[in-house]
């Protein structure tokens, strides 16, 4: 089990979209992955629950989580060798991690918390809630995102990730993570 929630070595520059829902992840994953003529790693739990929503009309259950874990680093793992240059990570094992604590009274499957913890990134873009909601059928706390940005906020300090804030319209917010990649690329140059 553990070997599956394990990141694989790359030598693409790693950075992940990280916030509460609908807060603009995916839209600035996709912009970042053209820009960069790069590649984007989709948020696995959208698929895997909306899938389960379709199918049985539930929402997400903690027995779902280390499922979702493990399909979203399978994925990482299978993309990060298909680039040399910078991965889009429109979510990570330590969203995964937030979203276990704020939902299931602070608990955390241990296996998924060490990984959480321990898989790496370059750099984090931590996206503010001044996006406007769009409802699905998966999303479903439009009353607590200052919460949930403030539990994710908690996480990135807690855990000593790096991390740049993101905030305003798409252009600045695209504009914003396309100068600190910019930095991360050239250092590693």
């Amino acid at each position: 089990m553990e070997n599956k929630l394990k990141q694989e070595s790359s030598h693409c520059l790693k950075v992940v979209m990280f916030g509460p829902e609908s807060s603009g992840k995916t839209t600035l994953s996709k912009q970042l992955a053209r820009h960069y003529n790069s590649i984007c790693v989709p948020e696995y739990a959208r698929e895997y629950l909306q899938l389960k929503w379709n199918n049985e009309r539930k929402t997400c259950e903690p027995q779902d989580l280390l499922p979702i874990a493990i399909g979203q680093i399978k994925s990482e793992n299978q993309l990060a060798g298909k680039t040399d240059s910078v991965l889009i990570c429109d979510t990570d094992l330590l969203e995964t991690k937030v979203y276990s604590e704020t939902y299931y009274s602070n608990t955390c499957d241990p296996i998924l918390e060490k990984y959480a913890i321990e898989n790496k990134y370059d750099l984090y873009f931590l996206t503010y809630i001044d996006t406007p909601w769009e409802a699905d059928d998966l999303r479903d706390r439009p009353n607590e995102r200052l919460v949930m940005f403030k539990a994710f906020e908690a996480a990135l300090i807690k855990y000593k990730k790096s991390y740049v804030l993101l905030k305003g319209d798409k252009k600045k917010r695209l504009d914003t993570a396309i100068k600190y990649i910019d930095k991360l690329l050239k250092e590693r140059m």
